[in-house]
């Protein structure tokens, strides 16, 4: 059984605490979080896969491809410490060992993480004096403080937590997350730290994490842009005492709430994306294989044509066909049926049965479900994305000033 606890956030979780500050990389928003687990955990990641990368990432892959337990995750916002040379990767590196010290571990048990304007160097003294200040402001309370500190453009905090039924009791998966533009398949420039008091080796929840991004945070896209500085971090700290096993009907179960917390922090990332005004939840059924069914819901989470019709609420299927025949995918577009939400849009051999004012109602809802059955075979897939207004290219035009 799986429910999510209202008001939850990564704190929800047994043995983490958080906090968020400002430190004075930003004006007067919060702009540092840090994450912190009483006892050592094991630790999973995902990163994101543009050839350019930011210091903080490459810190981060070392400790987890070292294996290392970790008791902390220090997130900075404002300032991303991307393409910032020797001097970036050494503030990267000194940011780790003074947040270590401060919490007396080892360094190699600090996750760091970073987001914001590229190509600026971490102020490192105000960087220090806000690791000072955080790590005595720890508390059971801080996850949405936490969460808050670590955003950018986006509009809304992001934090959830998900209690799940095993076979010996209960475990809490925990997350914060952020993202609103350069969001896409991959990971962009997105930030989600998840914990859980569940006993799981690393190799097998390195194993669940990859399986549930796959199935989440890879299946968004705002913008089509990656980024360099995305992170999926999980962390399981196993407080709980109810060990994981392999091969066993709890993986299955814990693996589902995974995935679905995921889910749900990947449609608040999409749902929040800069200037957005509505969910577009792309639905992709009855495909010949698997991948056809990816290749047209990616297409059309990256259309600008496609995305600007539904912010202007235009049933323009037109926009939607030609996005799944720009995909590669193999299918037949006389056979294809269109549906907005319920609403019947387009049917096979084009037959058009739909009132214009219907449509642009069921379009104008702050969520909507955009389906295509191909009618080719026996393969779905869901993605998630969100309209473009006028509002994301005024934030982008300005994003420096």
């Amino acid at each position: 059984m799986l429910q999510f606890i209202d008001s939850g956030s990564i704190t929800s979780v047994k043995g983490i605490k958080a906090a968020g500050i400002n430190c004075g990389i930003k004006k007067e928003r919060k702009d540092l979080a840090l994450i912190y687990s009483d006892v050592p955990a094991n630790v999973a990641g995902t990163f994101t896969l543009n050839k350019v990368v930011a210091a903080p990432v490459i810190v981060s892959k070392n400790v987890i491809n070292q294996k290392n337990k970790v008791k902390a995750i220090l997130v900075n916002s404002g300032n991303a410490n991307a393409c910032t040379g020797t001097t970036g990767f050494n503030n990267a590196l000194e940011s780790q060992y003074y947040c270590a010290k401060k919490l007396s571990v080892n360094p190699s048990e600090v996750i760091v993480s970073s987001t914001g304007v590229i190509g600026q160097q971490l102020p490192m003294d105000k960087l220090k004096y806000g690791i000072e200040m955080i790590c005595n402001q720890l508390s059971l309370e801080g996850g949405d403080d936490a969460a808050e500190a670590i955003m950018t453009t986006d509009i809304k905090k992001k934090s959830f937590a998900l209690k799940v039924k095993l076979s010996k009791g209960n475990v809490t998966i925990g997350g914060i997350c952020k993202g609103s533009g350069m969001i896409m398949p991959n990971m962009a420039t997105m930030l989600s730290f998840l914990t859980t008091d569940a006993d799981i080796d690393s190799i097998l929840l390195q194993q669940l994490l990859s399986e549930s991004v796959n199935q989440s945070f890879n299946k968004i896209s705002v913008d089509g842009e990656t980024s360099t500085n995305d992170m999926v971090i999980l962390l399981a700290n196993g407080v709980s005492k109810i060990k994981i096993e392999n091969q066993s009907k709890d993986l299955i179960t814990f693996q589902s709430a995974l995935t679905k917390i995921c889910q749900e922090m990947a449609k608040a990332v999409a749902a929040d994306g800069e200037g957005a005004t509505k969910l577009i939840t792309i639905s992709i059924n009855n495909a010949r294989t698997k991948e056809d069914a990816d290749a047209i819901a990616k297409s059309m989470a990256n259309s600008p044509l496609f995305k600007t019709a539904m912010n202007g609420n235009d049933a323009n299927w037109g926009r939607i066909l030609s996005a799944a025949g720009n995909s590669g995918a193999e299918f037949n577009p006389d056979k294809v049926t269109i549906k907005f939400d319920d609403l019947p849009i387009l049917l096979p051999n084009y037959q058009l049965e739909f009132d214009e004012e219907e449509a642009r109602q069921v379009l104008s809802k702050d969520s909507v479900i955009i389906s295509i059955d191909l009618n080719e075979g026996k393969e779905s897939s869901t993605w998630w994305t969100c309209d473009f207004s006028q509002e994301y290219v005024k934030i982008n035009a300005n994003y420096r000033t």
